[in-house]
């Protein structure tokens, strides 16, 4: 149930974390965050190893999926959106974490952190059986080999033209206003107990989907296990959410992502002619 009272008036009657708190948090995210990349990364040396190890890799078009197939993958994509993910979320997990710091010196009820992130990844969980569902259909109708790289500069071209112009939407900037406002979400969001925090958490992660999921696609057309730019979007993430004016770099972004797909688009039809 939402409480019916802000937790705190205005952002000066806030406390702070301690630095052993800040420590805690901040290493417990970037824990998690490392777990994921250590798998990632493991998975990117099997692939480059092929003819060493014994790896799974997703069939292709003329072989049928079987159920370990969907779940393999949707593992991979559920891996990945952890450890891309997890570190943008250290503004909105550290102010969540100075609130309940507030509340328990207090003495009102709160909510372990750990909560509110698990609603958070649930959110991108849920993004990642759509993933797998993109990722499964762009197998079957070939348009992706089995190193999961794209076969089409049309499909390629078409996606970095898609996200590039979502850069530019009222869409995005709803969403990464949210992102970008961890104090004014908790207070206008706010709920008691377990249930409340974990809802809290997947309805920041739904505003965080809807601001990033174009850029996820993105590696559909650059191939979907190209580690520098699982590095590169996970940067570009985190830093539309911390610099002071996103404006100007959602801009050039998005205008470098249209100029790209429409790069890609020429060639094909030139290709093609």
């Amino acid at each position: 149930m939402q409480s019916n009272t802000p937790v705190f008036a205005n952002e000066e009657s806030l406390g702070s974390l301690g630095i052993r708190e800040y420590l805690i948090v901040g290493g417990g995210l970037c824990g998690i965050a490392l777990i994921g990349w250590a798998y990632m990364l493991h998975m990117a040396w099997m692939m480059a190893h092929m003819d060493q190890v014994d790896m799974w890799m997703p069939p292709g078009s003329s072989v049928a999926w079987m159920a370990k197939d969907y779940f393999l993958l949707f593992v991979m994509w559920a891996v990945m959106m952890v450890a891309m993910m997890t570190p943008s979320t250290l503004p909105m997990v550290t102010m969540f974490a100075t609130l309940n710091k507030n509340r328990r010196n207090k003495q009102q009820p709160y909510t372990p952190t750990f909560v509110f992130l698990f609603g958070y990844l649930l959110a991108w969980t849920a993004f990642s059986v759509l993933a797998t569902l993109v990722q499964w259909l762009f197998h079957s109708t070939n348009l992706l080999n089995n190193m999961m790289n794209s076969r089409s500069g049309l499909v390629s071209g078409i996606i970095l033209i898609v996200a590039g112009l979502y850069q530019w939407t009222p869409a995005k900037d709803a969403c990464l206003k949210f992102c970008r406002t961890p104090l004014d979400f908790l207070l206008t969001e706010w709920r008691d107990g377990r249930v409340g925090a974990m809802f809290m958490g997947i309805k920041h992660g739904i505003f965080c989907v809807g601001c990033c999921w174009a850029l996820m696609l993105i590696l559909f057309a650059v191939g979907v296990m190209n580690m520098l730019w699982v590095a590169l979007i996970t940067a570009f993430v985190l830093l539309e959410k911390v610099i002071p004016f996103p404006g100007a770099m959602r801009y050039v972004s998005g205008l470098g992502l249209v100029v790209w797909g429409a790069m890609m688009l020429g060639t094909h039809y030139g290709i093609s002619s």
